[in-house]
């Protein structure tokens, strides 16, 4: 999922040459496969709470596959390229949708108290190493020509679809699905008792989603227009805030374990690094120091995911869970989505104007952190006579 997004980023210069649109129209490529996404990722949850999570996954990646094989084929062969290529990727993001939110539901299935917080670290941490590697195959695949990206999505999802039907085995004793009028009463009992604070913890996911592609966007931007720097040196740059943010998340979700007051502390740190980053970088054009300030937005990034993870995939039982991790990913998708296009907009604004906003924003959601998330109770393992609770004001 992640690699639906980030392997484009570097490729954004070439495809607004070789197709002659806007920087505007560039960014339309990642918000219709996010969009597309967003819309989907409700329905494939509540398809996967009902049959199986294999059973969405795997033609989830097949067509994945497919939208990239068209997008590619149009960029290489068809006149008007540009709508073809905006339609192969919001096939992409239909696939997408029942790819990384399935498979966080599928974790919670298959793993369970500390040892849940863990593989959900592990899990942000994947999600995270795509991030990574992604301007760096973009980069590398763009050496090539420039649409050769959108053929290395089918490639990844055979590998992808061969390990999900051979590896992955689903527990055997799943109950049967509930009748659909009681599945939406308990949906909407979750929401009216820990809907506040539940969609804290998402606008927290998808707001550092947000930051860091509208930050990708406007540093590949920079990078080429004011550095000239393009290629594999590019993609490496671009990986610096991304390889961070995935080793914090790895070290972080191994250390959390079901411990909830950590968790809010660990969020609250979080959202004030990334505010202090997103302030500080105003001052900051030389690309050196920028990385370096940028850095904390990035371990910030990672000290709240894993939690945000561990908050939603146990907030509700195994039967509505594909719904709930579902909805929560459709908000990090919307992140994505939001994040170039409203960054160009500001970028073209002003940069001081655009820093100082999203300082705002993550200090806002740090404030929502602050007030609206209240947790009782630690590990059980720990003390087992606690029950934990979360609680709303």
């Amino acid at each position: 999922m992640t690699l639906g997004n980030s392997m484009l980023i570097p490729i954004f210069s070439d495809m607004k040459s070789a197709l002659k649109i806007s920087q505007m129209q560039v960014s339309l490529t990642i918000t219709v496969f996010s969009i597309a996404g967003a819309i989907f990722i409700p329905i494939v949850g509540y398809l996967s709470d009902r049959f199986s999570r294999k059973l969405i996954i795997i033609p989830s990646l097949i067509l994945f596959g497919l939208g990239g094989l068209l997008a590619g084929l149009a960029a290489a062969f068809f006149s008007n390229a540009y709508i073809w290529i905006l339609i192969g990727r919001t096939l992409q993001g239909i696939g997408a949708a029942g790819t990384a939110p399935v498979a966080m539901a599928l974790t919670g299935d298959l793993f369970k108290g500390g040892e849940q917080s863990r593989v959900l670290g592990i899990f942000e941490a994947s999600n995270g190493l795509g991030k990574v590697l992604s301007p760096i195959i973009g980069a590398l695949l763009g050496l090539i020509v420039w649409y050769s990206v959108f053929f290395a999505f089918p490639a990844i999802c055979l590998v992808s679809l061969l390990l999900v039907i051979f590896f992955i085995k689903e527990k055997s004793n799943r109950q049967a699905p509930p009748p659909f009028k009681k599945y939406v009463r308990g949906l909407f009992s979750v929401f009216k008792h820990e809907g506040r604070w539940l969609f804290t913890v998402y606008l927290a996911g998808g707001t550092c989603l947000f930051t860091l592609f509208g930050i990708l966007f406007f540093l590949s931007d920079t990078l080429e227009s004011k550095y000239s720097i393009d290629g594999v040196w590019k993609g490496l740059i671009l990986a610096i805030p991304l390889l961070i943010m995935v080793t914090t998340s790895y070290i972080t979700g191994s250390k959390i374990g079901k411990n909830f007051e950590k968790i809010k502390r660990l969020q609250l740190i979080g959202f004030g690094l990334m505010t202090i980053s997103y302030a500080s970088l105003v001052f900051f054009e030389k690309i050196v120091p920028f990385l370096i300030v940028l850095a904390f937005s990035s371990i910030g990034a990672g000290l709240i995911l894993p939690g945000v993870n561990s908050l939603i995939t146990g907030a509700v039982g195994k039967e509505r869970r594909g719904f709930v991790t579902s909805l929560y990913g459709s908000v990090r998708f919307l992140g994505v989505a939001l994040g170039p296009p409203i960054f160009s907009r500001l970028m073209d604004w002003s940069r001081t104007g655009m820093f100082v906003s999203i300082a705002g924003l993550t200090l806002f959601i740090g404030l929502l952190i602050l007030f609206l998330l209240h947790v009782k109770g630690k590990d059980g393992k720990k003390n087992t006579k606690t029950k934990v609770r979360y609680k709303y004001v």
